[in-house]
C-alpha cells in the first residue's frame, strides 16, 4: 500500500494565537512520520465551530489526506466544540474506533471518562479526533498503530480488499489453532466452484457516498422520535459563512434593457456603443449662433424651416432646446435669458428675436463624447441595477440594448401544517370546537418577496402529510431557483420537513438550528435537481420568526443567487441608540424596532412584546436590534440611551 498521507488539524485558542503553545500537533506529526506515513497538511485553528468544520471538510472534498487527526477540544471544557464541530460531516461513523481510543486511555487513567471522541469518514478521508494533551495523544496513537488497526481501515477506504491483514490473521489464527471466527466481521462472500479446488474471497467494502441523515424516520413509531435535536446549535456568523459557502450565482443571461432589469445584477462590463453625445449639443434653452457675432436683431430659424446639414446663414440665429444639435455653421449658444423678442407673427411664433449679450466660442455646448466617448467603461461588472434607475439609465444612455445579467432568482414559498386556514380560501376543520389559524406567513413573506422585485411561485399550505410533502417540494424545486417553507422544523411527531430533505429529496441539511431568538429551528439545505443544487430555507412556523429569518437568512442567499457582491449580500447595518431597556438573553436576539433619524441621529423604539408568534411586533419595524448574548459575570439588560447595532429591513422614518 502506497503512503498514507495524513493531515493534523490542532484546535487550541493558545496555539492559534501562539504556534510555539502547540505540543500536540508537532507530536503527531512526528509518530506518523515514524510509521512511514506522509504529513501533508498541519493547521491551528481556535476553539471555533466553523473554523474546525470547514478546515477539515476542505481537506476531505480537496482529497489531500487520507486520514485527518485532530487533537483538542474534545472534553467538557465550555470551549471544546471538536465533536460537535465535526459529527454532522460523518458519512460513515467508526464506533470501534471511538471504543479502541477509550478503552486504551481508560487503561491509564480514570479521567479518560469525561473524553470525547468522534471517528468517521468524510468523503475518502478517515477522521480520528483525539485530546490535547501529548501524553493522551502518545497513548491513543499507540492503540491505533497497534496491528494495523489504521493502515487496514484506510486500505478499505481507498477501496482496497484488505486481503494482507486477513493473511496475516488467519496465519495467525492457524498458529495458535483459534478458530477462524476471529477473523475481522467484515462482510465478505466465499465462493467455490463445484469441483471445490478454486476459492474466491471477495470483499464488498466501497468507497463512501455523502451522507448526512440526522433527522428522525417520518414512518417508525411516534415514540422513537428525537427528545434532544441531533442538529448542532451553530452560531449566527457559522450560519451565515454555510449559506455564503454554498450559495452560487445564476448562470448569466442576455437580457433587454428596460425597467425590468431592476434588482438584477451586471454579468459584464458595459462600454459605450457610441460617443454621448454623438454630436455637438446644447445644455441649455436658447439659440445657436457664431460666437463671432455681436448682440443685435436676428431672424429666428428653427429645426421646421432649416436644415441641420445646412449652414446657419448669415443674420440669423437657429432656435434650440437643452440636448439638441447645433447646426452647422455655428459654434455657441446664448441662452433664451439673454434675448428678447422683437417681433412675431400671427401664430405667435418667433420672427425676430434680439441678442443682449456676445459669447465665446463653445459657450453652453458639449462636445461630442464630452459625456462618455466610445469604448468607455461606464459600468462595471458587478453592478447592482437599483430601482432607482441610474444604472439603467446608464446602460440605455451609452447606447446598450440588450446587456447580460445574473438574473433574479424565482422563489417558491408554502406553509406547512394542517391547523392552517388560506384566507383567501378557508376550508371548515374537522374537529371538536377548533377552528384553526391563519396562515399568515405566505401573505407576509410574498409582500416581502414581491415588494423586493421576485417572482414568488405560491405553493399554497402543504398539510402534515409525507407524501403531501414530497409532491409539492418537488414541484417548487422544478419552478424556482430557491424553495422557502415556514413551519414543520422542531421536534413534533409531525415536523417533517427535515426528513423529506434528508431522505425522499437526497437533500443536504446545513444547518439545523442556529443559536438566535426567534428562529432556533430555521434549517438550511441544498437539493440536487436536474438544473443543480437548489437551495432552501425551512423557516419556523411563529410569524415573527419566519419574517425576522427571512430578512437575516434567506434575503442574503436570495441577492448572492442574484449575483450580488458578497459584501452588500446582507441588509445594511447601522449604529442605533436604544429608548428603552432591552433585557439580554443567553442567544443573539433581533428585537423589532422602528428606526427614525433625528437630529441626533438614528434612533430605535421598540415594537413592544417580542414573542415570536406575535407577528403584530413587525408592524412598524423597518429594523431589527442585534443583542449580544447574555454572558456570566456580565450585564442581564441594555440600558437606554446605549448605542447598538440594528439591521435596517426597511425604510427609515423621519422622527415624528
Amino acid at each position: 500500500m502506497s503512503k498514507i498521507r495524513v493531515a493534523v488539524l490542532t484546535v487550541s485558542d493558545t496555539a492559534s494565537a501562539d504556534a510555539s503553545a502547540d505540543k500536540s500537533g508537532p507530536t503527531i506529526r512526528e509518530i506518523a512520520q515514524q510509521n512511514d506515513h506522509e504529513c501533508v497538511e498541519y493547521r491551528i485553528v481556535p476553539d471555533d465551530e466553523a473554523q474546525i468544520r470547514e478546515t477539515v471538510k476542505s481537506w476531505a472534498e480537496q482529497g489531500v489526506a487520507d486520514w485527518i487527526i485532530t487533537t483538542g477540544g474534545t472534553g467538557f471544557g465550555l470551549r471544546d466544540k471538536t465533536p460537535e464541530a465535526l459529527a454532522p460531516l460523518f458519512e460513515r461513523e467508526a464506533p470501534g474506533i471511538v471504543h479502541l481510543l477509550l478503552a486504551s486511555s481508560l487503561q491509564k487513567t480514570p479521567f479518560a471518562a469525561l473524553a470525547r471522541p468522534v471517528a468517521g469518514t468524510v468523503k475518502n478521508s478517515l477522521v480520528v479526533t483525539l485530546p490535547g494533551s501529548v501524553r493522551a495523544v502518545k497513548e491513543n496513537l499507540d492503540a491505533l498503530f497497534q496491528a494495523g488497526v489504521v493502515n487496514h481501515a484506510i486500505d478499505l477506504i481507498r477501496g482496497g480488499s484488505g486481503k494482507e491483514v486477513h493473511a496475516q490473521l488467519a496465519s495467525s489464527a492457524s498458529q495458535s489453532g483459534s478458530p477462524q471466527s476471529s477473523q475481522p466481521s467484515h462482510s465478505h462472500s466465499h465462493h467455490h466452484d463445484s469441483d471445490g479446488h478454486h476459492h474466491h474471497h471477495r470483499h464488498e467494502h466501497t468507497i463512501p457516498t455523502p451522507r448526512t441523515t440526522l433527522s428522525h424516520d417520518p414512518s417508525a413509531p411516534v415514540s422513537t422520535r428525537h427528545r434532544i435535536s441531533p442538529y448542532p446549535a451553530i452560531t449566527l456568523e457559522s450560519a451565515l459563512e454555510a449559506i455564503f459557502r454554498e450559495v452560487k450565482p445564476l448562470e448569466p443571461r442576455e437580457a433587454l434593457v428596460s425597467s425590468e432589469l431592476r434588482g438584477s445584477v451586471l454579468a459584464e462590463d458595459v462600454f459605450a456603443s457610441q460617443n454621448v453625445p454623438v454630436t455637438t449639443t446644447t445644455n441649455v434653452d436658447g439659440y445657436a449662433v457664431r460666437s463671432s457675432d455681436p448682440p443685435g436683431i436676428y431672424k429666428v430659424l428653427t429645426p421646421h424651416t432649416h436644415a441641420l446639414a445646412t449652414p446657419v446663414p448669415e443674420g440669423h440665429i437657429f432656435r434650440v432646446n437643452t440636448g439638441a444639435p447645433l447646426p452647422a455653421g455655428t459654434d455657441a449658444v446664448v441662452m433664451v435669458e439673454d434675448t428678447r423678442l422683437h417681433n412675431s407673427d400671427e401664430s405667435g411664433e418667433e420672427l425676430e428675436v434680439e441678442t443682449l449679450a456676445q459669447v465665446d466660442p463653445d459657450e453652453s455646448v458639449r462636445k461630442p463624447g464630452s459625456d462618455v466617448k466610445k469604448g468607455e467603461l461606464a459600468l462595471e461588472k458587478g453592478t447592482v441595477l437599483l430601482s432607482h434607475g441610474g444604472e439603467i439609465g446608464t446602460i440605455a444612455f451609452v447606447g446598450k440594448q440588450r446587456v447580460k445579467i445574473h438574473p433574479k432568482p424565482v422563489v417558491a414559498v408554502l406553509s406547512t401544517g394542517n391547523e392552517l386556514l388560506d384566507i383567501q380560501n378557508p376550508q371548515k376543520m374537522d374537529s371538536d370546537g377548533w377552528g384553526g389559524i391563519w396562515d399568515t406567513n405566505r401573505p407576509s413573506l410574498s409582500a416581502a418577496l414581491e415588494g423586493l422585485g421576485y417572482k414568488v411561485v405560491d405553493l399554497g399550505i402543504v398539510p402534515d402529510s409525507l407524501e403531501k410533502h414530497i409532491e409539492t417540494l418537488k414541484r417548487g424545486l422544478e419552478q424556482a431557483d430557491i424553495v422557502l417553507t415556514t413551519g414543520g422544523t422542531s421536534m413534533g411527531a409531525s415536523d417533517l420537513l427535515k426528513p423529506v430533505i434528508e431522505r425522499h429529496l437526497n437533500g443536504t441539511i446545513h444547518f439545523g438550528r442556529v443559536r438566535i431568538k426567534p428562529g432556533k429551528p430555521t434549517t438550511f439545505a441544498t437539493i440536487p435537481t436536474t438544473k443543480g443544487l437548489v437551495p432552501m430555507f425551512a423557516l419556523p412556523g411563529n410569524p415573527a420568526s419566519a419574517l425576522v429569518t427571512f430578512h437575516v437568512f434567506a434575503l442574503p442567499a436570495l441577492r448572492r443567487l442574484g449575483g450580488w457582491p458578497m459584501s452588500r449580500s446582507q441588509l445594511p447595518r447601522v449604529r442605533v441608540q436604544l429608548q428603552g431597556n432591552m433585557r439580554l438573553d443567553p442567544r443573539v436576539e433581533f428585537h423589532r424596532v422602528s428606526i427614525q433619524a433625528s437630529a441626533e441621529g438614528l434612533k430605535a423604539y421598540s415594537t413592544g412584546g417580542q414573542r415570536s408568534s406575535r407577528v403584530a411586533s413587525l408592524a412598524g419595524a423597518n429594523g431589527v436590534v442585534v443583542l449580544p448574548s447574555k454572558v456570566e459575570g456580565g450585564p442581564s439588560e441594555v440600558k437606554v440611551g446605549e448605542l447598538v447595532e440594528a439591521i435596517v429591513i426597511g425604510e427609515l422614518h423621519l422622527q415624528h
